[in-house]
């Protein structure tokens, strides 16, 4: 059994404003460690969809690598000291460390010097180390997680002093994971800040000749690499690449503070802070939900950035948040029907450093919701506690935690199978994957969802949820690179990430629909935003629940291969017979218990 946030001191009601961005006045500055330089520069992006789809690269095969060039045969142009080996977290302040900035980078010897100039002293960047190889070349090093040797798979860093006609090779050479989508066409993301000024452009997508590869034999861990070549844009500018779309911890703020300057949205929107991270960052809890008739409402629980470096989970927050406090007529009806609970940002301090997976406590907070540590996890802690609580009041219906997939394209969930029920539980828990399908059939892949409840996921959010009543409790997947369904092979843009926010809001009223056409009939709302097609199949009907119950039970026969025998039923197959295969999360080491 999951133990209980009560019996371990209980957190009450979501503390008083502290540390809330207000509508006018400067935004509270991010806390780091004292381990960390921080650039007083302010990064900010634009947002820019581009006018045509960014397809995938043709997939560069293991055959050739490029050589395995390191510090021995060039010179180091950036090297940015860390936290030392078996260090931990001990004190944060803003601004991070005291005193005056070192400097990283190897200075120009003249104008004639072509070296690049590389920065990540800001908010989610994490380059350790540029050594140059050649006279447009240059081998990258990764930081680890913060107080780990590991998880290195984001990335996010600034390049200055560029040639526009050069063709560079960057080669990052400490990635951790044997498989990526880079093997398979996705592309990094490159930012110009001189087309961002002149010509409205922001991130897009950049490379050719990509490859993902097994690093030099003999490597403990092993390391994987990947290379790409790229040229910029323009002489002497501005540049960043990312691994996705970077959306930071005053990114977030920034959009709070809009929020909470907005007469109208303010209205039916508290913002409050469930905690402090331990570097001292308010984790934001949103409560959304029309004043009239609380007591009688349904709960819905939806969480993001509980792994820092799957930035593509807040930008779909956004589009939900976008449009569930819009002014749409479904956006009305949403917040009548429910009582909305939010996390944005479950992992501050992790985006705030540039980690991938783990908080400051060197830990993945996916796997904490089962522990009793309060201390080392505060957002994950309070989290629970406040589903504790939520469902001593009413139903939560639906709990969502919203996270990036490195292996796998397309958007896809993973829910809670645990096996021995009814036909009814394991049918249901599957039927709101298969709606979201089908509303968003250019994005979401039902086939690549996931049921079976692993032992290393017992501490995730969705399980644990799970087996405190929430009966459909998910975790969703959003690839790093984007969709193959509906004919589509390009890249996911922000606003296909934000749309499944949008499509989320969609599904749930479907779902819950309380007064449900019936099959055939056309949709009984209109298109929920422009541009956002409602993906409907030729019929044009919404989905409905009884529809879908029985599609997945043809569904999930078909996956079995044979017929149910006589006198048995779904509670007599195991979870494991309905997969087809036992890949899980993103991720299924658990790092344990701290």
């Amino acid at each position: 059994p999951v133990p209980s946030a009560r019996h371990r001191g209980s957190p009450g009601e979501p503390r008083a404003l502290f540390a809330l961005p207000s509508a006018r006045g400067p935004l509270p500055p991010p806390r780091w460690p004292v381990e960390c330089e921080v650039i007083k520069e302010t990064i900010e992006h634009i947002e820019w969809v581009p006018p045509q789809p960014e397809p995938f690269c043709q997939p560069a095969g293991p055959e050739w690598a490029p050589a395995a060039l390191g510090e021995e045969q060039g010179t180091v142009v950036y090297h940015l000291s860390t936290a030392p080996p078996g260090s931990c977290f001990t004190r944060s302040r803003v601004g991070g460390a005291p005193g005056p900035l070192s400097s990283p980078a190897a200075p120009l010897e003249g104008p004639q010097d072509t070296t690049l100039l590389f920065e990540s002293r800001f908010e989610s960047g994490n380059l350790q180390k540029a050594v140059k190889v050649g006279p447009f070349e240059y081998v990258l090093t990764l930081r680890p997680d913060l107080y780990t040797t590991k998880h290195t798979q984001w990335f996010y860093f600034r390049v200055q002093n560029t040639r526009r006609d050069p063709l560079y090779r960057f080669t990052i050479a400490n990635l951790a994971k044997p498989k990526s989508l880079y093997g398979e066409g996705m592309r990094p993301l490159l930012y110009s800040q001189r087309d961002a000024q002149s010509r409205g452009i922001g991130w897009r997508r950049v490379g050719a000749d990509v490859r993902y590869y097994q690093g030099g034999s003999g490597e403990e861990p092993a390391a994987f690499r990947l290379s790409w070549t790229a040229r910029f844009p323009h002489d002497g500018d501005t540049c960043f690449f990312a691994h996705s779309y970077p959306y930071t911890y005053s990114d977030l703020q920034r959009y709070l503070r809009a929020l909470a300057g907005d007469p109208v949205r303010s209205r039916y929107c508290a913002v409050r802070a469930l905690c402090r991270s331990l570097a001292g960052n308010t984790v934001y809890l949103l409560t959304i939900t029309s004043p009239t008739a609380v007591a009688a409402k349904r709960a819905v629980v939806l969480s993001a950035r509980a792994h820092p470096g799957e930035s593509g989970g807040s930008w779909a927050m956004r589009g939900f948040l976008d449009f569930l406090l819009s002014a749409h007529a479904d956006a009305r009806l949403l917040r009548r029907l429910f009582v909305f609970k939010v996390v944005p940002m479950l992992n501050p301090d992790g985006v705030v450093v540039g980690n991938s997976r783990c908080s400051l406590a060197g830990r993945d907070p996916n796997r904490a919701y089962g522990t009793a540590l309060r201390g080392s996890f505060p957002g994950v802690w309070h989290l629970r506690a406040t589903v504790e609580r939520v469902l001593a009041e009413r139903e939560v219906v639906l709990y969502c935690d919203f996270h990036g997939h490195s292996r796998k394209n397309n958007v896809f969930m993973y829910g809670c199978d645990g096996g021995g029920a009814g036909a009814g539980p394991r049918l249901r828990q599957r039927v709101f994957p298969l709606m979201l399908s089908k509303n968003a059939p250019e994005k979401f892949s039902f086939p690549s969802c996931k049921f079976k409840v692993q032992k290393s996921k017992a501490g995730t959010g969705r399980v644990v949820m799970w087996r405190m009543g929430v009966s459909n409790s998910y975790t969703m997947e959003v690839a790093f690179g984007g969709s193959t369904l509906g004919g589509r092979s390009s890249h996911f843009t922000v606003e296909d990430l934000k749309s499944l926010g949008y499509h989320l809001c969609d599904t749930l009223l479907d779902f819950c629909d309380p007064h449900p056409a019936k099959v055939g009939q056309q949709p009984r709302r209109e298109p929920r935003h422009p541009g956002w097609s409602r993906g409907r199949g030729d019929a044009g009907a919404v989905p409905q629940f009884q529809q879908c119950l029985s599609e997945v039970d043809v569904l999930l026969r078909q996956r079995l291969g044979r017929e149910l025998g006589s006198g048995s039923s779904w509670s007599d197959v195991s979870p494991s017979e309905l997969e087809s295969s036992t890949s899980g999360s993103d991720s299924s080491v658990s790092d344990g218990s701290p």
